[in-house]
């Protein structure tokens, strides 16, 4: 082993800038987050409620908040981007988010949602369907797809937590779709 090598820029860029955010966070005393890294309902007049609607994936309660979050996307997301390129993993990222913010601010108005679950569900259903081809679905996608989703959506129901299950739910779903209808390269 002769140098460490910067293997997957879009998951380790990702990572580091919402550690410095989490820094920031901690720094402010939580109002950098509330300012800019949660989405809530907002005005729409308000050009931050835009940016929040994306860049709440960025945010994060907590050191163990981000480190749960993190490990999966550093686990996972290498490979994806090795699969799909950088390019194509940052469209699926920003809109992920952006679709998981926008539904949040519509179905649950009274709630802040912050940290990249969403993400990291998005990824793990993407992942899961790397080696799809036209015409097959992969017997790995839907039992992925029926063990996180459905766990989630239980959870949803029945949980008593302080976790968006929806936005697990809707990055599941993302990335279904996107490895369903994204051609990885080959």
């Amino acid at each position: 082993m002769k140098r460490v090598v910067y293997n997957s820029p879009v998951i380790l860029n990702f990572t580091l800038l919402s550690l410095a955010v989490l820094a920031l966070n901690f720094l402010t005393k939580g109002l950098t987050n509330q300012l800019f890294f949660s989405v809530y309902r907002g005005s729409l007049t308000d050009p931050l409620f835009y940016f929040r609607l994306v860049g709440h994936v960025l945010g994060h309660q907590s050191f163990e908040h981000f480190a749960g979050n993190f490990m999966y996307i550093l686990l996972v997301g290498p490979m994806v981007e090795e699969r799909y390129g950088s390019r194509q993993l940052v469209k699926m990222i920003l809109l992920t988010a952006f679709l998981t913010g926008l539904l949040q601010v519509i179905f649950f108005p009274r709630y802040a949602l912050l940290g990249a679950s969403g993400i990291v569900f998005m990824l793990m259903l993407l992942s899961s369907a790397t080696n799809f081809k036209r015409g097959e679905l992969p017997l790995t996608l839907i039992i992925v797809a029926v063990l996180y989703i459905g766990q989630e959506f239980w959870a949803g129901l029945y949980a008593a937590d302080n976790v968006s299950h929806f936005a697990h739910i809707i990055g599941g779903v993302c990335g279904g779709i996107f490895g369903l209808n994204q051609p990885a390269r080959r």
